[in-house]
């Protein structure tokens, strides 16, 4: 009998999150989900209140404080861990916030989410990924790498730091036997889409917007075994908008 296999995912209440729950539970994994809300009942997981921890990921010490919990929630092993929690701060009426007016404390807080959260994470966790021969996934962004019309500068700035932070975890966990890669989306059809995303998708090679479900099929496959000689790259989810 095969063990069961067990994931740990930030960010899962919407969007790409959702998605990604929802695939790794088709394939019979456990999903333990992060958020600062409490569990949704609405969301259509099993044992979802059970397996849900709320951390407030902007907070480093309540992120490791959490580590605690989440130990007790595995038997000594986590096969996968997704960062995929990120927040990007807008201007009045969503407007763009540019490295000028872009608050101090708001750098702050979207580099604790963005970037360090997954470290502290993965660290923290170490010993349960190693035991599991796990992997890591962190979600950056087509942001990470130009100028976005839409995110701003701190955002854009702590996915091309987390991109930078995959190559350095691939480097130090992969003795440890745990993978370490990157998933960059561009324009996914999600309910925080800024108006005006439909000009870039016009520029697109496959000129439309991607789904949820195809940037979670990614998720799935670095996690699985099909991926199992890959490590410290990233993916570009984004219909071909890099080239």
């Amino acid at each position: 009998m095969s063990e069961d296999k067990v994931m740990l995912l930030t960010g899962a209440s919407r969007g790409i999150g959702h998605a990604t729950v929802k695939r790794f539970e088709r394939e019979g994994w456990r999903v333990l989900t992060c958020s600062r809300q409490p569990f949704d009942p609405r969301c259509p997981w099993k044992g979802g209140k059970d397996n849900h921890i709320q951390i407030d990921l902007g907070d480093p010490t309540a992120t490791m404080e959490a580590l605690v919990r989440i130990r007790e929630k595995l038997d000594g092993k986590l096969h996968a861990l997704v960062n995929n929690a990120g927040i990007s701060p807008k201007g009045p009426g969503g407007a763009r916030l540019n490295s000028i007016e872009t608050d101090l404390r708001d750098w702050g807080r979207v580099f604790h989410v963005n970037f360090f959260a997954p470290i502290v994470l993965a660290r923290g966790l170490r010993d349960e990924l190693s035991a599991a021969r796990g992997a890591v996934v962190n979600v950056t962004s087509i942001a990470g790498s130009r100028v976005h019309p839409f995110a701003g500068a701190a955002y854009a700035t702590s996915k091309a730091a987390l991109k930078a932070l995959t190559r350095e975890m691939a480097h130090d966990f992969g003795p440890l036997g745990v993978r370490v890669n990157a998933i960059a989306p561009g324009e996914i059809e999600t309910s925080i889409l800024s108006p005006g995303t439909e000009k870039i998708v016009e520029t697109l090679p496959l000129r439309r917007l991607g789904q949820p479900s195809e940037v979670a099929d990614v998720i799935w496959f670095l996690c699985s075994d099909q991926s199992s000689y890959v490590t410290g790259t990233e993916i570009e989810v984004n219909a071909g908008q890099h080239v």
